[in-house]
């Protein structure tokens, strides 16, 4: 079995039972806001991962570290939820339950994930362009966009939203010119 399939089979129960938790507690978009701060402050910090993650670290330092990085930032349940996964020694695989959570409150929500690659930084307008294409595209009533920048593109935009991709980009262009150059010889 390959290392994201046991993380998915290890997120996939936490995941669901944050989520459980929060529609009872009707907290559900908070928790979302406190899984995007969370995996920020992990992506900001490989550090803080990797002390999370080492199995030398004593659960009660990692139990100290959380509560001291994370103060009164999260919900009171959700620093709740993190001990408790520091206690069954789940706490390596806290980036891949938040991104489950996040997966499973955008399916409730019916809101499409678009991983939007492009050469410079959007702006609010060509977000919003990105948002209607892909509200148009899938039916979703929301769309959060993940952003990521690649110079390699040269210009223009890379959209994937599921398993579909949408290659608006200048090399993606010059690529299917080429092939259609190629084909007409």
């Amino acid at each position: 079995m390959s290392d994201s399939v046991v993380t998915s089979e290890i997120s996939a129960p936490y995941a669901q039972a944050l989520l459980s938790l929060a529609k009872a507690e009707n907290l559900s978009d908070r928790f979302g806001e406190d899984a995007t701060s969370i995996l920020g402050l992990l992506k900001d910090s490989p550090d803080l991962d990797q002390f999370l993650a080492s199995p030398i670290i004593s659960l009660d330092a990692k139990k100290a570290v959380l509560q001291q990085v994370l103060g009164d930032q999260v919900h009171s349940h959700v620093r709740n939820f993190l001990l408790l996964i520091v206690d069954h020694r789940r706490i390596a695989f806290l980036s891949g339950i938040l991104k489950q959570y996040q997966a499973l409150l955008r399916e409730l929500n019916q809101t499409a994930l678009a991983e939007v690659s492009s050469a410079v930084p959007l702006n609010e307008t060509q977000q919003q362009t990105v948002r209607d294409r892909v509200v148009a595209l899938t039916g979703a009533r929301q769309v959060d966009l993940e952003t990521t920048l690649d110079p390699d593109l040269i210009g223009g935009v890379i959209i994937k939203v599921g398993s579909q991709i949408i290659d608006a980009s200048l090399r993606g262009q010059l690529r299917r010119i080429s092939l259609r150059l190629g084909s007409a010889t």
